[in-house]
């Protein structure tokens, strides 16, 4: 999902570091240590070793580590394999990779999303 040409990582919470309060910020912050308090941001990714105690808004999460509060995503979530949600999810994209945990509420949007009908196609000599 998260490509290093795509988003430039702005601000680093390292795994030695705790948090008490909000964040709110432009760009990418990437995550390792732990926040009790929500978090407001362009994008975040949450390494693996990371813990979240608060809420998320921004465009793009991604959730390697352990999350306990609601998350809202303006464009996709991601919940790689060592992942673990405790909280409502609401979002127009989600991924959840095999082995990542969710214990919430999902709240799916169609923003701009197209809805494509199929038709049948007949083959020639098929019996109708």
């Amino acid at each position: 999902m998260f490509t290093k040409d795509d988003k430039q990582l702005e601000t680093i919470i390292g795994n030695n570091t705790q948090l008490e309060g909000n964040i709110t910020t432009k760009g990418t912050i990437k995550v390792d240590g732990r926040i009790n308090g929500n978090i407001e941001t362009d994008w975040i990714i949450l390494g693996d070793k990371s813990y979240l105690k608060g809420n998320i808004v921004a465009s793009g999460i991604v959730i390697a580590g352990y999350v306990e509060g609601n998350i809202t995503a303006r464009e996709v979530i991601e919940v790689k394999r060592t992942g673990q949600v405790k909280g409502d999810l609401a979002t127009s994209k989600l991924v959840v990779i095999e082995g990542g945990f969710v214990d919430g509420k999902v709240s799916m949007r169609k923003d701009g999303a197209k809805v494509v009908e199929l038709k049948e196609k007949v083959t020639e000599g098929a019996s109708q």
